[in-house]
């Protein structure tokens, strides 16, 4: 049985199509429209999985939407009314998009579906809705190696939903707890998101990554007036401080007035105070989450817990749950946010609907490493590559990675495509920008000339599974780049006073470790374990620089620009090198130089990324 699930319509759409419970294909739509967290109608997503699993439309069993929009309009009104007449000019805004677009969703995608693939299909009645919380929980514990499992969601807001709690057994998931908007640990984080000036729903990253370099001093402001935490985990927050349930912004000036000042300006500095504020508001999160987990393991005696939502993608909180041994594992969706919703989709139909056997694999886990989207051949790639006039250069894998390797310890950046592309927001070796961690200029250089993006982001090593506990402070795989660990007291570099009392963006030009570019001011680093049977080019690229180095990690990053999604394409890789200051582009065993490229494409590509 062919089950596809689909989300759709808020943002990060995407489509996964699963058969008899085996996860065939999963993508998001930006990868193919290249409009960073595309909301619109995955169609593109969708014509993907039906390529990969080579059927058609029609072989289609069901169809799953991820979440019930009628139920979500039913909160919008309440919401409304529980409110009025405050927030009425955010009403009278939402309204006629939720009439004309999203109340009648079934018949919308219905629509949708019969302009791509004709009406001979029923579509109406192959298409099922889940609950947004259920298709978290079910992405979270279906994919796991659990037989049985807590299950722990947490986010901005589903339908009502914005923390859900829940036990899996075999092909069972049943929902214990929740808690209803507008209390949501989610949207807190995101309002402070809101307020140091970083977008919502693509900037809680950077919140994450400034926190070390701030002072959690404005902790107990917030736990004493915007959220009171309960001792079974709970919380209830203080709307007063916010905007977000009716209004068109996060916060007010009430909250404004509590933090000694108004939002940021976006792109204005970042100074201590903001520093302080994102360690604060990290450090609140990381409490009323270990509290939360706390209460699940008393009350299910489980030793197992799976997580998802998109507050499952803060790998520092992850890391401190790991670290606190409420439970013996922790498994966490790679796609935690709203485009794992679509797997979760079709899983919870797959099991719940058609009672589907449950068969947990032996190792690893049923994701197969997330490398869930396209992969090119050598014929599409030259085929690609001769219509950019690129100049190339094809070996066998050996010699590839003999070059690479060479490249890298020269200290160039590398663009590195290989494989199926991953399912989520984290590039895990497929769709990559690698570079060597011993450069102490290296983080500064990628994030300012190649990423063009804030110098204060920190960046993730890739280490071989099998050299993990040599270098950090971890045990257990981290193949999804999920948990922060710490490096080793040995690896790490003696301060000097001086540098001890530096406080803030100073911190960050401290030499702290033999592998600068990927140590947090913390000593901190998000670690992405690679496994050579999920990966073994990547696996063999990293064996290769530690037998040259000493040093089994690589620099790994996200092969993109900010404000764009991770590439997809031989196409996509190749604007992305020629638009930034990339030394070296592999795709499969073909590897570009870019002093070798046509000079007028660099200056047109440079124009074309608006880097001037």
């Amino acid at each position: 049985m062919y089950i596809l699930g689909l989300s759709a319509f808020y943002h990060d759409s995407s489509a996964c199509l699963i058969k008899n419970g085996d996860i065939l294909a999963a993508v998001q739509e930006e990868r193919f429209t290249r409009i960073k967290h595309d909301a619109s109608f995955p169609v593109n997503a969708i014509d993907f999985c039906l390529q990969e699993a080579k059927i058609d439309a029609s072989q289609i069993d069901r169809v799953v939407f991820y979440e019930k929009p009628f139920i979500k309009f039913e909160r919008l009104i309440e919401t409304y009314l529980a409110f009025a007449p405050k927030g009425y000019f955010s009403f009278a805004k939402a309204m006629p998009l939720w009439v004309k677009d999203k109340l009648f969703q079934k018949s919308a995608l219905v629509k949708q579906l019969v302009l791509r693939y004709g009406n001979k299909i029923d579509w109406y009645k192959r298409l099922l809705f889940s609950e947004h919380h259920l298709s978290h929980a079910a992405s979270a514990f279906y994919p796991s190696p659990f037989k049985t499992a807590a299950v722990l969601t947490l986010d901005g807001v589903g339908e009502w939903t914005t923390t859900s709690m829940a036990i899996g057994n075999g092909n069972n998931l049943k929902m214990l707890k929740e808690i209803k908007f507008p209390h949501s640990l989610g949207l807190l984080y995101s309002a402070f998101t809101y307020y140091l000036g970083f977008k919502v729903n693509s900037g809680e990253y950077k919140v994450m990554g400034l926190a070390p370099y701030g002072v959690p001093r404005y902790a107990d402001v917030i736990k004493d007036k915007l959220i009171n935490i309960f001792e079974d985990g709970s919380f209830q927050i203080d709307m007063s401080y916010f905007s977000y349930a009716t209004g068109l912004t996060m916060t007010n000036k009430k909250f404004n007035a509590l933090f000694g000042g108004p939002v940021r300006v976006p792109e204005t500095k970042i100074t201590q105070r903001e520093m302080d504020i994102a360690a604060s508001i990290q450090k609140v999160t990381e409490d009323i989450v270990i509290q939360i987990a706390k209460v699940i393991a008393k009350e299910t005696g489980e030793r197992n817990l799976c997580l998802a939502g998109g507050v499952a993608l803060n790998c520092v909180v992850n890391g401190i749950l790991l670290r606190k041994n409420i439970f013996d594992n922790i498994w966490v969706q790679p796609a935690a946010g709203d485009a794992g919703g679509a797997l979760g989709a079709a899983m919870s139909v797959w099991y719940l609907h058609f009672r589907g056997e449950r068969k947990c694999v032996q190792q690893g886990d049923a994701m197969k490493g997330a490398y869930l989207g396209p992969q090119y051949s050598d014929p599409e790639i030259e085929g690609q590559l001769e219509k950019c006039g690129a100049i190339y250069r094809k070996y066998t894998e050996d010699l590839l990675i003999e070059k690479v390797t060479e490249a890298l310890a020269a200290g160039n950046a590398v663009g590195w495509m290989q494989g199926r592309m991953e399912f989520g927001p984290r590039a895990l070796g497929a769709r990559s920008i690698i570079a060597d961690p011993r450069s102490p200029k290296m983080q500064k250089q990628l994030n300012l000339k190649v990423k063009y993006r804030e110098s204060f982001r920190p960046f993730a090593p890739s280490v071989l599974r099998e050299d993990l506990s040599d270098w950090f402070e971890h045990e257990t795989d981290s193949p999804y780049m999920l948990f922060v660990a710490y490096l080793n007291k040995e690896k790490r570099l003696p301060l000097t006073k001086k540098e001890e009392g530096l406080f803030g963006i100073d911190r960050l030009s401290v030499l702290r470790s033999s592998v600068p570019a990927i140590t947090h001011v913390d000593y901190s680093a998000r670690l992405q374990t690679v496994h050579a049977e999920t990966n073994p080019r990547y696996h063999a690229l990293i064996s290769s620089f530690k037998k040259k180095t000493g040093h089994p990690i690589l620099v790994n990053t996200s092969f993109n620009v900010r404000g764009e999604p991770i590439i997809c394409s031989p196409t996509d890789a190749y604007n992305c090198f020629m638009g930034t200051e990339l030394d070296v582009l592999v795709i499969e065993n073909y590897l570009l130089l870019k002093k070798e490229q046509d000079e007028t494409k660099k200056e047109y590509y440079r124009q074309v990324y608006e880097l001037d």
